[in-house]
């Protein structure tokens, strides 16, 4: 009889007692946003130091979160670059240096990994750019005989628009649709700052604008940039959309927001170019529980390092092959994490012939926080501007190019017949880079030093260039 009273009375505390799991449900993990620009160069925020450009919205990210100064992508065109950013490795390394390339099925997204530990996933906006392209019919028939579009595979939602209007409604629908018992993650791609400029009603006035010390100054250019930085400004309208509906569904103290360019603009010595403005982009990252507001980071980062830091804030395991390294250790402090040395490739540009530099060009960089090494492998063929050969600014300076009009100093960088194999920059002394140092005694062990470390990563990454170091006679 005791027995069987004291079982009862267990039976009546079990019921009336929850269980450890039921007192302490892990938290959700957090809800991730990633908001994409296209051709967009930093410093082009205000937030980043550009007096003449007003984008509160992305400005209060940054104030917020945690701003990268010294942010990279793996190339200077967006398909080679979105595919290091989807999957943490570098473009070498997951075969994505034609721009028309689709990522093979073998390559796992990040937003396959997030998939499988219990995210919804979206992928949505402009153009994600890995599904191979579709301006070919040639092209078009291979992807389908041999099912290389594989992202409606990869996600849950996929729905890509050329219509800037379009992008906000796909938006809510992926939230409204966002099963409530999981976190989400969703990439929402824009089309601004990419050319054609048309956000004429955002322009700032071009004779107001401080030009990077590298571009000659016109008035054609001042009122090309003016558009780009309209483009921009239209962009922050966007962005801020987005945050505020975050706000309005109750989803901003617990979802990670981050902002990045996929890639430079579309500017004087820009987009596909290995140079500054052709890979160094803006990078904010907010997270109201995670980060502490304000911070600014130096350290570098490159475009493989997003995956990883998915991953980590989800509690997902990061593969083995991922070789992007995670940005959380800045989020409590900013100066740690981060790399050395940053790796950067120029392949061939959109789905042209071979004419010019613009189509086709082939190039490495490494560099540090100090000096930057760029390997131009077909350095015989001349600079040829990506996306603007054909306007109106561009067409002025040849013209005073072939005339003798233009100062020299912007003719040798803008119209040299031919460039330098190697080119070493200062990035500290001279962050236009304009002063080639390369074969200079004074940079010799630091000009051997990159070619070295380049030489390494070329050689592990199954590089189909020559090697920047050759054997002597």
């Amino acid at each position: 009889m005791l027995k069987q009273l004291l079982f009862a009375t267990a039976l009546l505390h079990a019921a009336s007692c929850p269980t450890y799991a039921q007192k302490k449900q892990a938290p959700q993990p957090p809800n991730i946003v990633l908001i994409v620009s296209d051709d967009h160069s930093a410093p082009f925020l205000s937030s980043y130091g550009y007096p003449q450009i007003k984008t509160p919205n992305i400005d209060r990210l940054a104030q917020e979160g945690i701003r990268f100064t010294r942010a990279y992508t793996t190339a200077p065109q967006c398909v080679l670059s979105r595919a290091a950013i989807m999957t943490g490795r570098n473009t070498l390394d997951v075969q994505m240096t034609r721009f028309s390339a689709p990522l093979d099925a073998s390559v796992t997204s990040y937003p396959e990994l997030l998939r499988k530990g219990g995210y919804h996933t979206g992928i949505l906006g402009r153009n994600f750019h890995l599904d191979g392209n579709r301006r070919v019919p040639e092209t078009v028939a291979v992807l389908e005989k041999y099912g290389l579009e594989t992202f409606k595979n990869r996600v849950d939602y996929l729905n890509a628009t050329g219509n800037r209007d379009s992008i906000f409604q796909q938006y809510t629908e992926f939230l409204d649709k966002a099963p409530k018992s999981k976190p989400f993650f969703v990439q929402v791609g824009y089309s601004d700052p990419h050319r054609v400029f048309n956000a004429k009603n955002f322009e700032p006035d071009p004779q107001s604008l401080t030009l990077p010390g590298h571009w000659p100054d016109t008035k054609g250019v001042r009122a090309d940039f003016a558009s780009y930085l309209g483009e921009i400004q239209r962009l922050d309208g966007d962005v801020g959309r987005v945050l505020e509906d975050l706000k309005k569904r109750g989803l901003e103290e617990n979802t990670l927001v981050v902002f990045i360019g996929d890639n430079g603009g579309a500017l004087l010595r820009g987009k596909g170019t290995l140079y500054e403005l052709g890979i160094h982009v803006p990078l904010i990252i907010r997270h109201p529980k995670l980060i502490k507001g304000g911070q600014v980071s130096d350290v570098l980062v490159s475009g493989i390092d997003i995956a990883p830091t998915f991953l980590n804030v989800a509690g997902v395991p990061v593969p083995k092959d991922i070789t992007g390294k995670s940005l959380t250790p800045a989020f409590t402090d900013p100066q740690q994490g981060g790399h050395e040395y940053i790796f950067a490739v120029r392949g061939a540009h959109g789905q042209g012939l071979p004419t010019n530099s613009s189509n086709f060009d082939l190039g490495r960089t490494i560099f540090n926080k100090k000096y930057k090494l760029i390997y131009n492998a077909i350095w015989q063929i001349p600079y040829h501007p990506v996306d603007f050969a054909g306007q109106p600014f561009w067409l002025e300076l040849k013209q005073q190019h072939a005339e003798g009009k233009l100062a020299e100093k912007y003719d040798k960088l803008l119209f040299a017949d031919r460039r330098k194999m190697f080119e070493i920059y200062d990035l500290q002394a001279d962050p236009d880079e304009t002063n080639n140092l390369s074969g200079k005694p004074e940079v010799a062990s630091v000009e051997h030093d990159l070619k070295t470390r380049l030489q390494e990563w070329m050689i592990l990454n199954r590089d189909y260039l020559p090697l920047p170091i050759a054997p002597e006679n």
